[in-house]
C-alpha cells in the first residue's frame, strides 16, 4: 500500500485489512482517535510499536515519556512537524510491510 492509499483510507469507517499493530495505530491516529491508537501501541511491544507509542506521547505534550519510547525504537527523537513524523512512520513501516 502507497502512503498516498493509507491517507485515503482514512476516509472510511474500518481501517484496511491486513496493517500491523503499528500501522493500526497510526491509522486511527489519523482519525483523529489517539487514545484508540495509544491503547494499540502500548500492546505492540515492536521496534515499530515503539516508534508509534513515542511519536503519540510526543504529541500528547509528554517530551520525557517519547524519548524513552524512541530509544526503544532506536530512533533520534524527531524535530520536525507531527503531520511530518506521521507521515515519515506511515511510509516507512509501509515499506516495510510491502517487503
Amino acid at each position: 500500500m502507497t502512503i498516498a492509499a493509507f491517507k485515503t483510507s482514512l476516509n472510511n469507517q474500518v481501517p484496511p485489512a491486513g496493517l500491523t499493530p503499528a500501522l493500526l495505530a497510526l491509522w486511527w491516529d489519523g482519525k483523529g482517535d489517539w487514545d484508540r491508537s495509544h491503547d494499540i501501541a502500548q500492546e505492540d511491544h515492536t521496534r515499530a510499536g515503539s516508534w508509534v507509542h513515542a511519536y503519540l506521547h510526543r504529541k500528547e505534550g509528554d517530551p520525557g515519556n517519547a524519548a524513552y519510547w524512541y530509544s526503544r525504537a532506536g530512533k533520534a527523537v524527531f524535530r520536525g512537524s507531527l503531520e511530518a513524523e506521521w507521515e515519515q512512520i506511515s511510509g516507512s513501516l509501509l515499506l516495510e510491510n510491502a517487503g
